[in-house]
């Protein structure tokens, strides 16, 4: 029993994947990062190697897991009794940026971490985890039409992007592989308004029958005409047609509007999530 970790990222795929899948929605992040390293090389995400981890339960099986994607903070699964302490110990000696956790566990972490090593803790942004009940479009939809991006949208796509990640103070490591990835299998969907797009919805492949939808985001020359909800739906709704059974998305809980929107549009909360940065 306790913490297995590795780098290899066939081998937690192997070990994880059965685990993962049992529950695709709580496991939505593990699912598309893995996904997206496979797709792309265990450096899809930054220059370090990723690290993975698996609780042994006292049977043998995975009783949760964790993943880090350097810079990115460590991401744990719901763990059991214990296993958060045992992960301070199993990680001692690595350089964590930070860690995300559920969010009735994250204090337990970040007092071991910060016991064993002095670092100063810095807390980041508060998530909720929705999942798709019905879909329920808004009333009345704003004017335009959905459609999904292609490559001639890619210029504009990479300068929402940027501008979504300066706007939540985040970098993403390489802008137009992510753009390139996305439009490669019709992951985003434009809102346009006399054809001009006034908002976007991104989301992933679908994995284990579960969509996410990302990166939500509005130029604020076309804010508050309800364009975001309407990208949302559209996304939500392609994600369906193309398959996926389940769909989630993630809101940041210091943003009233959005998770009032999400709500609004159909989805319910499932878990809150809690990063801590170690500066």
């Amino acid at each position: 029993m306790g913490w297995q970790l590795t780098t290899d990222v066939e081998r937690f795929a192997e070990v994880a994947g059965d685990y993962l899948r049992s529950e695709p929605v709580r496991h939505t992040t593990f699912l598309t990062v893995l996904d997206g390293l496979r797709q792309h090389g265990p450096h899809a995400y930054g220059v370090s190697d990723p690290i993975f981890g698996w609780w042994s339960t006292s049977t043998g099986e995975v009783g949760g897991v964790l993943s880090g994607t350097p810079p990115y903070p460590i991401m744990f699964s719901a763990v059991p009794n214990g296993a958060v302490p045992a992960a301070v110990k199993a990680l001692a000696g690595r350089p964590l940026t930070g860690v995300n956790l559920l969010a009735d566990d994250v204090d337990a972490f970040v007092s071991g971490w910060c016991e064993l090593t002095g670092a100063t803790p810095v807390p980041g942004m508060r998530s909720r985890l929705y999942r798709l009940d019905r879909l329920i479009p808004p009333e009345p939809m704003p004017p335009g039409a959905a459609r999904r991006g292609t490559v001639a949208d890619r210029p504009l796509l990479i300068d929402w992007f940027r501008a979504f990640h300066d706007e939540i103070g985040e970098e993403l490591p390489s802008v137009e592989q992510f753009v390139d990835d996305r439009l490669s299998f019709g992951g985003v969907t434009l809102w346009a308004e006399n054809g001009t797009p006034t908002a976007m919805a991104v989301r992933t492949r679908t994995q284990a029958g579960m969509a996410r939808v990302q990166y939500v985001y509005t130029p604020a020359e076309h804010r508050r005409r309800g364009f975001g909800g309407a990208a949302t739906t559209a996304a939500t709704q392609a994600a369906l047609d193309d398959g996926a059974t389940e769909v989630v998305l993630f809101t940041d809980l210091a943003n009233p509007t959005s998770n009032a929107l999400y709500q609004r549009l159909g989805y319910r909360p499932i878990e809150d999530r809690a990063v801590v940065h170690f500066p």
